[in-house]
């Protein structure tokens, strides 16, 4: 893939081949007890002819810190012109993207508590999953994993590596974290062993990883960090293999921005569903 760092005029233009965007409502017992369920929201965005007798690719994606699951879409509608633009022009296959929450209710985005990150696994696995797959056409079961896709930006990112990546290996054959892995105050060394075990056991049970896309810009905050611990775990394990399963995109003058991180989608979406 030819890597560009400007997103193409014509990927932001109106498309003719529009996608639709609607609400998915479901509730969630995995926090607190069976009688205080969450009621909680994802947006899921529609290709252009969603046709429910076609089975379809699916890529979960995830906001940031303080933010909530209409971020990709309502605050950010140029991530469906995007969407719309690519699928309509082949630069990527048709998809259904559902954007979550990993936060429990609206009060609860202003608490910084990265265990959002990893306890957000079980609500994947027991609740997000089952809600989407009970309502529209995508592959279900064992045949699942290789038409899964699970990414995130910033906090997002983190919980792509803990709730996806780590804890529900089996679920996801691609991935996408955008911005970071660990945050400033985590330990590298601790990342490039979990990330290695992930992959490694996950090899030995029959589940290789399609794809992981790492992005960043090099004067993101989440930079450095992010770069030392895959550059770690390219070099003590040969599962990541560059341009096959793996590869780290990085924007020259990048920032911790949308406009880094639709890059970071348009770039991820052209890897993924490919193997």
């Amino acid at each position: 893939m030819e890597y560009i760092y400007e997103m193409p005029a014509k990927m932001l233009e109106e498309s003719d081949k529009k996608g639709t965007v609607e609400l998915l409502e479901y509730e969630s017992k995995t926090y607190d007890d069976a009688n205080r369920p969450l009621n909680k929201k994802a947006l899921v965005y529609l290709p252009y002819g969603y046709d429910k007798a076609v089975k379809y690719n699916v890529l979960y994606l995830l906001h940031g810190g303080g933010c909530t699951y209409d971020y990709w879409f309502k605050l950010f509608p140029d991530t469906v012109k995007i969407l719309d633009n690519m699928m309509a022009n082949g630069v990527c296959k048709p998809c259904i993207v559902v954007t979550p929450t990993f936060y429990h209710d609206d009060a609860d985005t202003k608490v910084h508590d990265e265990s959002r990150c990893e306890n957000f696994q079980f609500e994947i696995r027991n609740d997000l999953l089952p809600a989407v797959e009970a309502k529209y056409s995508v592959y279900s079961g064992a045949e699942a994993r290789d038409h899964r896709a699970f990414a995130g930006l910033s906090l997002g990112s983190m919980t792509t590596y803990r709730a996806a990546f780590y804890n529900n290996y089996d679920l996801f054959a691609y991935y996408g974290p955008f911005s970071g892995c660990c945050g400033p105050f985590g330990d590298h060394e601790v990342e490039v062993e979990r990330i290695i075990k992930t992959v490694t056991e996950g090899k030995e049970k029959g589940l290789d990883l399609k794809f992981m896309f790492c992005g960043n810009g090099d004067k993101d905050i989440a930079f450095e960090e992010h770069k030392d611990i895959m550059e770690k775990v390219v070099a003590k394990c040969d599962l990541f293999k560059k341009d096959e399963n793996y590869d780290f995109y990085i924007i020259p003058g990048g920032v911790h921005d949308i406009n880094a991180w639709h890059l970071h989608l348009y770039h991820a979406l052209q890897v993924f569903f490919e193997n």
